[in-house]
């Protein structure tokens, strides 16, 4: 049985290399292994991500919140503040990412600005990190991993609020 594997692998091998070059295969090699590392960078989908989670209600408070869908950071409900205003002692950074969510209650999608909190070091309450929408860093208005508090005399991040800016137009 192994006899009649070596000879097949053999066989095998000895009519690919009749066939091709060391230089063709290097080349194929060389384009699987592009094509692998650039996997990561295509585009994602998550709309659909974004409305699944969006269908059960939660309060202000909870990470599951409908206005929540593209948040990344300390939920300001829980540090002091409310859903859309910054708690004592912090300010609103200037600069914002924006998320389009769906509300399950009335069947709509909202664009929503999340602006972060600054001026005090980190709430460290009610981490939330959803990223429905999200995009890909070289588009900062849609993507939540900056630091937004740059833009304030104080760039300690303190938490995150949601602002509803309208409803989405389809």
């Amino acid at each position: 049985m192994m006899r009649r594997f070596d000879r097949l692998f053999e066989h095998s091998t000895r009519s690919l290399a009749q066939r091709t070059s060391r230089r063709s295969l290097l080349a194929s090699l060389g384009q699987v292994l592009t094509g692998a590392a650039l996997l990561p960078l295509l585009p994602i989908d998550r709309a659909s991500r974004a409305h699944a989670a969006s269908d059960s209600p939660a309060s202000p408070e909870s990470c599951d919140y409908w206005k929540y869908c593209a948040i990344d950071g300390f939920l300001c409900s829980c540090c002091g503040g409310t859903s859309s205003s910054c708690p004592p002692g912090t300010a609103a950074s200037p600069i914002f990412w924006i998320g389009t969510c769906h509300n399950a209650a009335d069947g709509r999608d909202y664009i929503v600005s999340y602006n972060d909190c600054c001026g005090k070091s980190g709430c460290s309450a009610c981490d939330c990190n959803r990223n429905e929408g999200e995009k890909p860093i070289y588009r900062p208005s849609r993507n939540n991993d900056l630091n937004w508090c740059m833009a304030n005399a104080n760039v300690n991040y303190h938490c995150t609020v949601s602002v509803i800016l309208g409803v989405a137009e389809k």
